[in-house]
């Protein structure tokens, strides 16, 4: 679950990171008032699921309140990258001396919460780690322990040769730390952690990344959930028990189990197409998931083709096949569907589908290609 950069600040604030003040406004005139009552010069700051916010203009300088209306009316109702801005952040402007990066990420290698520090900030982490990986500092935390001061001392030292500086530094990060464990974090970052004239660090952008597996835990997490901002295919998917992830190709994938998904969209791309989706019906045998992963992947107006790839260990593939007509039958498709099915109550299904008008195979490459070439066609049977 992703977090609004308001939201992630609150978290951090509590921590006690240092954040220059903000306030959240849903029109131009309320973004003058914060401004009014700050007395300074702000930034007006689009509140989207999005990155390249700054890019898109949705992060707009504003010496004057009258400037925080007017950039605040051309901000809210814009889209970036098809999610619609409702909110903006009217937050005081940092004066910067320099720009760095610390971040939190769940690492699968280690296993552990590795800090990631850059004295490069302001600019996205991947593009330093991918053109300057020596500008970059890894750090796995053991959390049996957390970040010890010492840690955090020689991540301090790794972004500013100031002794004030890194104790700063260091200190930012055990908070850093401690947002991150509380709130059940996969990602948090500080980007830029902005160092002023006055030699004072502060955060002056803020991400959270909640892992879903979390939320259960902490309700008062889950609450902060906007689905106002996420892509409505993904809220619908959650809110049908399906997981579902959003992508940009024309292959639309209904697959059972995750492993078996990556490996098909694995698939796809080597044959030369593009996944229009992740999307992991489970180990269920229940027919309505077929009808609502269906129903969700022909919303989407980029996908010319339908790809299934069921193999039933748990799952029948008959109670797949079933609801594949069912779905098809309440919303006849306009696109075609290429059907692989193998593995339990397989002949079943495929006389299924037989009957109602569908092919179906058992190989899984012949399916994929068959389902790339008709997408790269788009979409003629």
């Amino acid at each position: 679950m992703n977090l609004h950069e308001y939201q992630a600040k609150e978290l951090l604030r509590a921590a006690g990171v240092p954040i220059p003040p903000g306030e959240i406004a849903t029109t131009p005139e309320q973004a003058e008032a914060i401004a009014t009552r700050m007395g300074t010069a702000v930034m007006v700051k689009a509140q989207v699921h999005a990155g390249g916010r700054g890019k898109a203009g949705g992060v707009k300088f504003c010496p004057t309140p009258a400037a925080a209306k007017e950039k605040a009316q051309a901000i809210l109702g814009m889209t970036i990258k098809d999610l619609t801005v409702e909110k903006v952040l009217v937050t005081v402007a940092a004066d910067i001396a320099s720009e760095a990066y610390v971040g939190i990420i769940v690492d699968r290698a280690t296993k552990k919460p590795v800090f990631m520090v850059s004295a490069a900030g302001g600019i996205d982490i991947e593009e330093v780690a991918a053109s300057t990986p020596e500008k970059i500092l890894y750090h796995p935390v053991d959390t049996r322990y957390g970040l010890l001061p010492f840690e955090a001392m020689r991540m301090g030292f790794f972004l500013y040769k100031d002794v004030k500086l890194a104790r700063q530094a260091a200190k930012m990060m055990q908070q850093l730390y401690t947002a991150f464990m509380d709130a059940g974090c996969s990602l948090a970052e500080i980007n830029p952690l902005v160092m002023t004239p006055q030699g004072e660090l502060i955060a002056v952008d803020g991400k959270m990344v909640i892992d879903d597996n979390e939320l259960d835990r902490r309700p008062a997490i889950a609450a902060l959930r906007d689905e106002s901002s996420e892509a409505p295919s993904e809220v619908d998917a959650r809110n049908a028990n399906l997981t579902f992830i959003k992508l940009d190709g024309n292959v639309g994938c209904v697959v059972n189990g995750a492993g078996l998904a990556m490996a098909t969209m694995d698939l796809v791309k080597y044959y030369g197409g593009d996944p229009a989706n992740f999307l992991d019906i489970g180990g269920s045998s229940n027919p309505e998931k077929v009808v609502n992963a269906l129903r969700i992947i022909t919303a989407d107006p980029n996908v010319k083709c339908i790809l299934f790839n069921i193999f039933g260990g748990i799952t029948r593939t008959d109670d797949v096949a079933n609801g594949i007509v069912t779905a098809t039958k309440q919303n006849p498709l306009k696109v075609p569907i290429v059907i692989r099915l193998t593995g339990t109550n397989e002949e079943i299904a495929l006389k299924i589908l037989k009957d109602n008008g569908f092919a179906a195979s058992s190989d899984m490459d012949s399916a994929v290609q068959r389902a790339v070439e008709l997408a790269t066609k788009g979409g003629a049977a």
